[in-house]
């Protein structure tokens, strides 16, 4: 199943070199990965690194300069690669990038990773589109969310799980459509309910008060010391709706965000999707059953999406 799902949505050939990125906290991915992998192509290597503090953090040198020789690069790394420069360099000298962040056993092998690709790249397309036509996005949930922002010259980005062309990224298991709003223009509370990267599955909602496009207040400490730490990692830089219709709410924001009924907005760097914001940190919170408006249209109700026209 895997050997499948990897020579359809990677395109994996046998004359291509394959890079395999993992942690000594993902160990155990890399070697089932491998172990697939090498049923597709006759060179594979694995490069295991000291695990990242954080979602974006740059990988040390002499990895980033080998996924920029490698023609394929799968990253199954305990914290994300992908809002990276190392990511975004090795993408611009033609290497397809498949970022899988926290993926665990089962979740390699869930429905999620198995979904029928086709619906999910019709209704990932379709709500890019929408998010690229918009200039405003609103979004209330009955938790407390109210929260808007502009969208004004920005594209929406669909992330269905096709990586076989030259240059592509994104993630596996896959199925979401996203987009970076303008930096300065967030404006409410968003609260957190499902899950978030470094905290994993919220007993306790996340309540984050935002003005001009910044987290200025935050209900727990540890995110709070996170912001400080982290040059630029208050902007809200992404806003995405989960795709996939056979993702669940597992704790892992890999998954999460990519289920029906979902909504996620990230912190940190969006420059490697069409932002202007670096910093060395993207991290994404995910919330359940939202309202969403784009433009005064309500395209989503408690989670439910009304149209797909």
């Amino acid at each position: 199943m895997l050997e499948r799902i990897f020579r359809e949505t990677i395109g994996i050939k046998k004359e291509e070199e394959v890079l395999i990125v993992s942690d000594y906290n993902s160990f155990e991915m890399d070697e089932i990965i491998r172990k697939t992998v090498e049923k597709l192509s006759r060179e594979v290597v694995s490069i295991i690194m000291k695990p990242r503090e954080r979602d974006g953090e740059e990988p040390p040198g002499v990895i980033a300069e080998s996924m920029r020789a490698a023609d394929v690069v799968i990253a199954p790394t305990s914290k994300s690669l992908t809002h990276t420069e190392a990511r975004k360099r090795a993408c611009r000298a033609g290497t397809r990038v498949v970022t899988m962040p926290g993926i665990t056993k089962s979740m390699l092998f869930s429905d999620a990773m198995t979904a029928d690709y086709r619906e999910i790249k019709r209704i990932s397309d379709f709500v890019a589109r929408k998010l690229t036509e918009a200039d405003e996005i609103r979004l209330e949930t009955d938790t407390g969310t109210d929260f808007k922002a502009s969208l004004k010259y920005r594209k929406g980005i669909s992330d269905y799980g096709d990586i076989t062309k030259t240059g592509a990224f994104g993630n596996l298991p896959a199925g979401e459509a996203f987009i970076a709003p303008l930096e300065d223009s967030g404006e409410g509370r968003i609260v957190f309910d499902a899950s978030m990267a470094n905290l994993g599955r919220i007993a306790q909602p996340v309540i984050v008060e935002v003005s001009n496009g910044r987290a200025f207040n935050v209900n727990r400490p540890e995110l709070e010391e996170l912001f400080r730490s982290v040059e630029n990692s208050r902007v809200i830089a992404e806003i995405g709706i989960g795709c996939n219709p056979n993702a669940r709410i597992t704790g892992n924001v890999l998954e999460d965000e990519k289920a029906f009924k979902t909504v996620h907005i990230a912190f940190g760097d969006n420059n490697t999707f069409g932002g202007m914001n670096r910093a060395n940190l993207h991290m994404d919170g995910v919330m359940l059953k939202p309202s969403l408006w784009l433009d005064g249209k309500k395209i989503m109700e408690e989670g439910n999406f009304l149209c797909f026209r």
